[in-house]
């Protein structure tokens, strides 16, 4: 009452600083607090999840590890174990990939292995030096996964031979697969299936012994190819796409019975990635049925055969590619443009100056 008021506001600063600083150092402390208890938080022990099984069981001939071993498991600085994938990065094994694959020799239910072969194809992409020191009996042992009841682990299985066959020396092993994943495909109609096996065949060089075997199920891949699912469809026509450059089996894909709306496939209405795909595959069946081997013998073809689809008197796939010279993607209307001008011209005629049209492509008066 008694002070100036210079004094008063003196005294006001005073206590205005002394609350700031109590907060800024209040603040400080809790960050503090907040550092150390995330640097020391350990992840929670789990004991149900798949991943969890993999790690807890042990591999053949060793016994498991106490329950509160993980828990004290450190790296060399103090800290938890870091990510395998971080490890892997400073040139130490993780041993998870191993863990995994272990743990496939366990009894587990279908649910179980589904998602451990789903971690497995995970670290085989991750891990590529834990991938490259597999062996051919990690292999046979994923395929033997084909053979499971359950469609699911089924496709687990093989999204993951998918994953080792970009390792080199695995490719022929998974071959020694192939058959069983073309019966897979032929006889399930499940499209993620047929998705998994399409793929994995599409990164595999088919060796010779498989083409019987192909002719069996070439029915099922035009079905598939005239399904409705668009992911299917693009997988089965880069196989066919493949299969058309192997001369055994060129008559064998030009003879397959396909639907009377086959060239449907052809509308400027599907989506690219369809068409350009499609487009390649009309273009290689046309150069190989120009080709003079081919041409040597005199084929005879169903009616309702994919030959008459494309190449038959009365089909309108002229119509369908000059459509496409205009659709909006760019490699589309090239690859239509490369398919007209296989129609026209046989490969051994198009050095000369002129080519006969072929009069199944363009009628009189288009």
């Amino acid at each position: 009452m008694g002070m100036s008021l210079p004094e008063c506001l003196r005294q006001l600063d005073i206590r205005k600083g002394v609350v700031g600083l109590a907060t800024g150092v209040g603040a400080i402390y809790l960050l503090y607090k907040a550092i150390k208890a995330g640097i020391k938080c350990q992840p929670p022990m789990c004991n149900g999840s798949p991943i969890c099984i993999a790690r807890e069981c042990p591999a053949p001939g060793e016994r498991a590890l106490p329950s509160e071993a993980p828990a004290s498991e450190a790296s060399s600085v103090g800290g938890p174990k870091g990510l395998a994938i971080e490890r892997e990065r400073h040139g130490r094994d993780s041993g998870e990939l191993r863990r995994l694959l272990n743990s496939l020799e366990c009894k587990q239910d279908e649910y179980t292995k589904a998602m451990i072969l789903h971690s497995i194809t995970r670290c085989v992409y991750l891990l590529e030096a834990e991938a490259c020191a597999c062996t051919p009996g990690d292999i046979r042992l994923v395929g033997s996964m084909l053979d499971d009841k359950d469609n699911n682990v089924k496709i687990q299985a093989l999204n993951t031979l998918k994953a080792f066959s970009g390792i080199r020396k695995f490719r022929l092993k998974i071959q020694e697969h192939s058959i069983k994943v073309l019966e897979l495909i032929s006889t399930i109609w499940d499209s993620e299936l047929h998705i998994a096996g399409l793929r994995l065949l599409n990164n595999l060089p088919l060796p010779d012994f498989v083409h019987p075997q192909l002719r069996r199920v070439m029915p099922a891949l035009m079905e598939i190819l005239q399904c409705d699912y668009i992911l299917a469809q693009v997988q089965a026509v880069r196989l066919l796409s493949y299969l058309t450059q192997k001369n055994d089996l060129l008559y064998d894909i030009l003879n397959c019975q396909v639907h009377s709306n086959f060239l449907d496939l052809f509308q400027s209405t599907q989506p690219g990635s369809l068409l350009f795909e499609v487009l390649m595959f009309a273009e290689r069946l046309s150069e190989g049925r120009n080709a003079p081997h081919y041409r040597a013998v005199k084929w005879h073809y169903k009616e309702e055969s994919l030959h008459e689809a494309l190449f038959g008197d009365e089909s309108r796939l002229a119509d369908r590619l000059l459509s496409l010279v205009i659709h909006p993607e760019e490699d589309v209307q090239i690859q239509a443009c490369k398919v007209i001008v296989s129609l026209q011209c046989p490969q051994d005629l198009r050095p000369r100056a002129s080519c006969q049209t072929s009069p199944s492509f363009f009628n009189s008066g288009e």
